[in-house]
């Protein structure tokens, strides 16, 4: 069998760059140009390599969730339930405003502006939303079954909040708020958790 012309690109940095382009621009607003730019390769190097421009965002989206996102399943290992829910909103922070990253969350970000076209990203993204959330509640009905949570916490809406200020930091982080004012808005949300 005849082998094919061997890549001339490193897959490992064509996704980072891919990533930054996601990242920066939304799902819709990157175009299969602002692609193959920014990864330095060319259209047919980027499907043959990647697929079209939903299979590279799903591609891309799997290196956000275990890179700059890894923290989200880190944090809620923390021992309590408090110790969790600080550490997931001080990274987010952290992560939201990293200088060497775009501003914002790639998963809120690209799902803000999805169009029809885009409905099977816009649901993906949804999904991804949805399992957070539920991975947060998981934490939290584990630390209510220990004692950790009072009995009257609802642990449903405790993860709705906790998913809600996160949302809404990023939506902040990327509009350009201070990593020292986004601190202060955790700070209040810590405030509002059931000791």
């Amino acid at each position: 069998m005849p082998k094919g012309r061997p890549r001339e690109f490193d897959m490992n940095k064509a996704l980072d760059r891919a990533l930054n382009v996601f990242w920066r621009k939304g799902y819709e607003g990157t175009s299969l140009i602002d692609l193959t730019k920014a990864m330095k390769i060319n259209r047919p190097s980027l499907y043959a390599a990647f697929g079209n421009k939903e299979s590279l965002f799903r591609k891309v989206l799997d290196r956000y969730t275990n890179g700059p996102a890894a923290f989200f399943r880190a944090a809620l290992e923390a021992p309590t339930a408090r110790a969790a829910v600080e550490q997931l909103l001080r990274q987010t922070v952290t992560s939201l405003t990293n200088p060497r990253n775009p501003r914002g969350c790639l998963i809120v970000q690209s799902a803000l502006t999805c169009g029809k076209e885009a409905d099977p990203i816009r649901k993906t993204l949804i999904s991804q939303r949805n399992a957070a959330q539920a991975a947060i509640r998981r934490r939290l009905q584990r630390a209510k079954s220990a004692g950790d949570l009072p009995a009257n916490a609802s642990a449903p809406d405790l993860a709705r909040f906790i998913s809600a200020v996160i949302h809404g930091l990023a939506v902040q982080a990327a509009s350009g708020t201070k990593r020292a004012e986004l601190k202060r808005v955790a700070q209040t949300a810590l405030r509002a958790f059931p000791n």
